[in-house]
């Protein structure tokens, strides 16, 4: 027997840009959300900071939630 829409589980997929200096932190932030849920999304991005002198890296993740409207004020980092 199929469930009523009223009684499903509404579920919401959210999206984050992971950025940060080409080293280990860069690393341990993405392992950090990976640990958490979160799903890489596409490939990764380098560009260089030629201000800094140094390669910046980015990852997209995103994440299934349930039960969580969207919303702008929504703390993405602590899904």
């Amino acid at each position: 027997m199929s469930q009523s829409p009223l009684s499903m589980k509404k579920r919401t997929t959210v999206y984050r840009y992971l950025t940060g200096p080409d080293d280990s932190a860069f690393c341990h932030k993405v392992s950090a959300a990976l640990s958490k849920g979160w799903l890489l999304y596409g490939s990764p991005t380098l560009t260089f900071d030629p201000v800094q002198g140094r390669v910046i890296c980015g990852q997209a993740v995103t994440k299934d939630v349930e039960d969580i409207a969207y919303s702008p004020e929504l703390k993405l980092g602590e899904l």
